[in-house]
C-alpha cells in the first residue's frame, strides 16, 4: 500500500514499548510471540478478563469442544457394543458446555504462560487510540492509563453482526457468541445463516436430539466448497432430520416470553424455542477511535492492509478477522508472525501459503485444500478424479466411522495434485497428509507419491493410496 499517512503531531522521543498489540487472539499472539523472541519490548491489551480472544472463549475452541462431545455421544448411541442392552444416552446443551469450559480453562492457562515466559506486559481494559503512537486503556475500575509504542498491531478480531431490529437481549434470541450462555434446554432451534458457524451448530443441536431448522440465505449449503462436499453435507444433515430452507430471508422476528416467531420474506412463519442468529460478522473496530490515528474502517468494520499487514498508517498494522479473508484462526496466527517480521525488518519476505486448508467441524467434518472441480473446469485445466470411500477402509470399519470419502483432483498429464477434499470423521486431520505433498517443489507434488509410499495399516491415511489408485486407473 502506498502513500502512507504520517501524523501531524510530533512523535515522542521515547516510547514505553517497541510494540503494542491490541487483542490476544491467534493474530495478536502470533505477533507478540515473534516480536518478544526477537528481543522487542511488547505490551498486549485485552478487554476480556482472560487472554485468548474470541477464538478461545466464544468461537473456535468452545464450538469444537461442543462438537466433539456430541460426536462421541452419537458414536456411543450408534455402537451396538454399548447400546445393545441399554437405553440411548441423553445429554443437554448445558451438559456438554461443561466439557467446553474445561478446555477453555486449559487453553487460557497455556496461553497466559506463553506471554509470561516471554516477558510480554499485559494490560486489562478497553483500548482506544489517542494518536498513532499512543493508546488509552480504560480499565474495569474506570481508571485510565496511556501507553506509547513505536509500532502498534490491531488484532481485535470480529463479533457477530447484529441487525438493529433484532432484540439480542431477549432470553430466546442468541448469536454465535452468546449461545454459550444458553440457560434452557430447547426442543426446537431455528438457525439463521447456513455458513460455517450455522452448519456446525446445526450438527451440534441435531446430535443432541433437538429439532433444527437451518435457514440458508443462498441457494446451496457452503457454496465455496467443492459441490460434492456441499451435497454430502446437505444430504447428511437432511438424513439426520435437519430441515434446510434455501434461498430464504428473515423479514422480521417476533419475540414472545416463551418463544420466538420468525417471519420469512417468502411468507412462511415458524415458531421456535430458540433463535440462533449466525448470519455475518463485523470487525471489532467501533470503539478504537481510529480517527485519532488517521485510520478508517470499511462498512464491515474491517481494515485494509498491504502484503506486510501494514495499514495506511505506516506505524500501524492489522491481522486476523479484523482484516477479513480468510478469517481463520490458523491463518491469523501466521499473519501475526509474518507481520512481526515485517515490523522488524521493514519489509516482508514471507507470505501465507497459497493453499490454506479449511476445516469445517460439522458432524461429520469437512476439510479441503486447493482447487475445486468447478474452479478447474472453469479454468479449462485437464484434471482427473481419484476417490476413496471410507466404508471400504479397514480402519473405518474397525472404528465404525463409515460415512465419508476422500477425493483427490490431479492434472491428467503432469499428475500434479490440484485439490483434495475430504468428508468424514477426522477430515481436518486427514487433509494435512495431502497438503504436505502439495507443498513439495521440483516435481515432488504428484499423485504417484501415494502409490509409491507405504502407509501404516490399518489407518485412515490409507484413503490417499486408495484414491490415488482409483484416479490413476482412469487415465488412458
Amino acid at each position: 500500500m502506498s502513500d502512507k499517512k504520517n501524523s501531524t503531531e510530533k512523535s515522542p522521543t521515547h516510547f514505553d514499548y517497541d510494540a503494542i498489540i491490541i487483542g490476544t487472539g491467534p493474530g495478536g499472539e502470533g505477533a507478540a510471540m515473534n516480536l518478544s523472541k526477537q528481543h522487542k519490548s511488547v505490551a498486549i491489551i485485552e478487554r476480556y478478563e482472560q487472554v485468548g480472544g474470541g477464538c478461545t472463549h466464544w468461537g473456535t475452541i468452545p464450538s469444537k469442544a461442543l462438537r466433539q462431545s456430541v460426536s462421541q455421544l452419537i458414536e456411543y448411541n450408534s455402537n451396538p457394543l454399548f447400546n445393545a442392552s441399554t437405553h440411548a444416552k441423553q445429554l443437554t446443551f448445558q451438559d456438554i458446555l461443561k466439557h467446553a469450559s474445561a478446555v477453555i480453562s486449559k487453553q487460557v492457562n497455556l496461553r497466559s504462560g506463553f506471554y509470561n515466559r516471554n516477558g510480554v506486559e499485559h494490560y486489562l481494559g478497553e483500548a482506544s487510540f489517542v494518536d498513532l503512537h499512543t493508546v488509552r486503556v480504560l480499565k474495569k475500575d474506570g481508571s485510565i492509563e496511556q501507553i506509547t509504542a513505536k509500532q502498534i498491531v490491531i488484532a481485535t478480531g470480529s463479533r457477530p453482526y447484529h441487525p438493529s431490529d433484532i432484540d439480542f437481549n431477549h432470553p430466546r434470541i442468541y448469536d454465535s457468541d452468546s449461545i454459550l450462555q444458553l440457560a434452557h434446554a430447547p426442543r426446537h432451534v431455528i438457525i439463521y445463516g447456513a455458513g460455517v458457524i450455522g452448519s456446525e451448530y446445526a450438527s451440534i443441536f441435531r446430535g443432541l436430539g433437538v429439532k433444527v431448522d437451518l435457514i440458508n440465505t443462498r441457494d446451496r449449503l457452503l457454496s465455496f466448497l467443492d459441490d460434492e462436499m456441499s451435497d454430502s453435507l446437505s444430504y447428511h444433515l437432511w438424513n439426520n432430520g435437519v430441515v434446510i430452507r434455501h434461498g430464504e430471508q428473515i423479514e422480521r422476528v417476533e419475540a414472545l416470553d416463551d418463544a420466538v416467531i420468525v417471519h420469512l420474506e417468502s411468507g412462511k412463519k415458524m415458531k421456535t424455542d430458540c433463535l440462533l442468529w449466525a448470519n455475518g460478522r463485523t470487525g471489532n473496530t467501533a470503539n478504537l477511535e481510529l480517527d485519532a490515528a488517521g485510520l478508517k474502517a470499511d462498512g464491515r468494520g474491517q481494515l485494509k492492509v498491504n502484503s506486510s499487514y501494514q495499514t495506511e498508517v505506516e506505524s500501524i498494522y492489522a491481522v486476523g478477522d479484523v482484516i477479513g479473508y480468510p478469517s481463520l484462526a490458523s491463518a491469523a496466527f501466521d499473519q501475526g508472525r509474518i507481520c512481526a517480521n515485517a515490523m522488524i525488518n521493514g519489509q516482508n519476505n514471507t507470505k501465507l501459503i497459497a493453499d490454506i486448508p479449511t476445516g469445517i467441524y460439522t458432524i461429520p467434518e469437512i476439510s479441503s485444500v486447493g482447487k475445486t472441480e468447478q474452479e478447474l473446469t472453469e479454468a479449462k485445466i485437464p484434471y482427473e478424479v481419484g476417490r476413496a470411500q471410507f466404508k471400504h477402509l479397514a480402519r473405518a470399519q474397525i472404528s465404525n466411522n463409515l460415512v465419508g470419502s476422500l477425493k483427490i483432483l490431479f492434472h491428467r498429464e503432469t499428475k500434479e495434485i490440484l485439490g483434495i477434499h475430504c468428508f468424514g470423521e477426522n477430515a481436518a486431520e486427514i487433509i494435512h497428509i495431502g497438503q504436505a505433498i502439495m507443498q513439495q517443489e521440483n516435481g515432488g507434488n504428484t499423485i504417484e507419491y501415494f502409490v509409491e509410499t507405504t502407509f501404516n495399516y490399518p489407518t485412515m491415511a490409507e484413503a490417499f493410496r486408495v484414491a490415488a489408485l482409483n484416479g490413476l486407473n482412469r487415465l488412458f
